[in-house]
């Protein structure tokens, strides 16, 4: 099993989103002391870039971030938890993850927000809310996944917040809310699992270094629960992003970050 830190912050846009960048070494370093394993600090540039049709940062985002992740999976030699940075992490890791073991792959996506939205309809132009629509494979040509996920076979839990598109994208079956998320996925014919966790499916009052905090989520105990939930599948990789914590209240994702390492060390 490898941890790798991927430090990008230019998928997110708001005033807590360049702290992504000190939350995920923070972050990454507990998850090394917690599970026991070294970390790999894959580079990012830190820089930005214009927004270009609909996409804010794309030059960084498709250009040395996304390369520098590319190499640093090519030859993992076991499981990967990615630690970010913004969600736009995961389209790399998923994706590689996608071409390697098959159609049967499913995402487990705990997350405050759908991630569905494209760059037309997105308000803001943050690639991190258009990561899961483009690892399905639709939006634009230059972040669409090929191969993509299986419409059906992206299990939503803890998402609380949508946008129209998002809701539109849910009716049509890319993606399912459930509050169970192993039978859900099994249902759809997945036979493998990624495991997407942005933080903020957690409560604010539960965990402050949230980078786009939403109320009424999940405690501690119940996200490690769930977690725990999907320890009889097969889970072949998993990413944790969207942490701007750097100080002592980290500690409270110890538990978290167990959780994951015990479904990631089972593979």
């Amino acid at each position: 099993m490898l941890i790798n830190a991927v430090p990008q912050w230019q998928g997110a846009i708001g005033p807590r989103a360049t702290g992504l960048v000190e939350g995920c070494l923070a972050l990454s370093e507990l998850a090394g002391h917690v599970l026991g394993l070294p970390v790999r600090h894959v580079r990012q540039d830190r820089a930005t870039s214009d927004a270009v049709d609909g996409v804010a940062n794309r030059a960084v985002l498709t250009g040395p971030n996304r390369a520098a992740q590319l190499a640093a999976l090519e030859a993992p030699g076991g499981p990967v938890l990615t630690i970010g940075g913004d969600c736009g992490v995961e389209l790399i890791p998923v994706g590689v993850a996608r071409f390697r073991y098959g159609a049967g792959l499913g995402a487990a996506w705990f997350d405050a927000h759908a991630d569905l939205n494209t760059a037309e309809s997105s308000p803001s132009g943050a690639f991190h809310g258009m990561v899961l629509r483009s690892l399905l494979g639709e939006g634009d040509a230059s972040f669409a996944a090929s191969p993509a996920l299986e419409p059906g076979r992206v299990a939503l839990f803890g998402t609380r917040a949508f946008d129209a598109a998002e809701e539109e994208a849910v009716a049509r079956g890319l993606a399912v809310r459930t509050k169970d998320v192993a039978g859900t996925l099994r249902a759809a014919g997945a036979d493998r699992v990624y495991l997407h966790l942005d933080l903020d499916v957690l409560d604010p009052a539960e965990f402050g270094g949230l980078n786009y905090p939403e109320p009424g989520g999940l405690t501690i105990t119940e996200l490690v629960e769930a977690l725990d939930g999907l320890s009889e599948m097969d889970v072949v990789g998993a990413g944790i992003a969207e942490c701007v914590g750097t100080g002592r209240e980290l500690n409270v994702l110890e538990p978290v970050v167990a959780a994951v390492g015990r479904l990631l060390m089972r593979a």
